[in-house]
């Protein structure tokens, strides 16, 4: 009992010792100026909000929580895959079009943060396959990953074109930190959840399942880049995170079931 409780309340504990050690090198950066903590304010910025999410899906039911180096290695594999994947592809429909589309950036990004869950359950069908809600982490961990490392290239080139200023830098990870739950992390969720639960059972009726959230996830995203201002990432992160809560919530009610 007390292990569960752990793990559903543990992302409070995430989040504070997180948020904690960004102030701690903030504060030390903006009294010493030292540039070498740059990379560490950076990286911390953009990573704790969208980790301490990932600790709260991971959390929400006990019997398919994945483990810590699973989380891991779906995080750091999963985003550097999908950043790579998305941002060659992006390049080369780029030089064939001149302008590329949101609604391209949305298709190229979303199947590209697909590839490393499509090899969990292609290669490693029978540890992974057995839950919806593990798929569904998955895909959470894997769209954090990629915004996470997506962050961390724009606070970059905010406090390059800044000067080094590091109130430019610290505005870009507050706001692209505090949303990308709504964004990448939920989008890769959703789509997740129809991908497994076309693999557990596959059906014809299942796999347009699967095809109706990867559109779904392709509209958000398009919606969120291509008309953009507080307004939209307020509708579209409500319904975002509204979805991906109510596939948390049906995951859960079936594996107590089969309890």
């Amino acid at each position: 009992m007390t292990q569960q409780v752990l793990r559903r309340w543990g992302w409070i504990g995430t989040f504070l010792i997180g948020g904690g050690l960004y102030l701690a090198v903030l504060v030390v950066l903006t009294d010493t100026g030292n540039p070498n903590l740059f990379p560490t304010m950076i990286l911390l910025g953009a990573l704790v909000v969208p980790l301490t999410f990932v600790t709260f899906a991971a959390g929400r039911s006990g019997r398919w929580l994945i483990d810590g180096p699973t989380l891991g290695g779906c995080l750091l594999f999963g985003g550097v895959v999908g950043v790579v994947v998305a941002g060659l592809l992006e390049y080369d429909a780029m030089r064939g079009l001149g302008t590329l589309p949101m609604l391209g950036v949305g298709l190229i990004e979303e199947a590209a943060k697909l590839v490393v869950p499509a090899v969990l359950v292609v290669f490693f069908g029978h540890r992974y396959r057995m839950s919806v809600g593990r798929g569904i982490v998955i895909g959470i961990a894997v769209g954090t990953g990629f915004a996470v490392l997506e962050t961390m290239g724009y606070a970059f080139v905010a406090l390059l074109q800044s000067g080094g200023n590091v109130g430019a830098a610290e505005q870009t990870l507050f706001i692209r930190g505090l949303l990308s739950p709504a964004g990448h992390a939920a989008w890769t969720g959703l789509t997740c959840w129809g991908l497994w639960r076309f693999v557990m059972r596959p059906t014809g009726k299942r796999f347009a399942g699967f095809l109706g959230m990867y559109a779904l996830a392709v509209a958000l995203h398009t919606t969120w880049d291509g008309i953009g201002g507080r307004v939209t990432y307020a509708v579209v992160g409500a319904i975002s995170i509204g979805l991906l809560l109510i596939g948390l919530k049906r995951a859960q009610r079936v594996e107590v079931g089969q309890a």
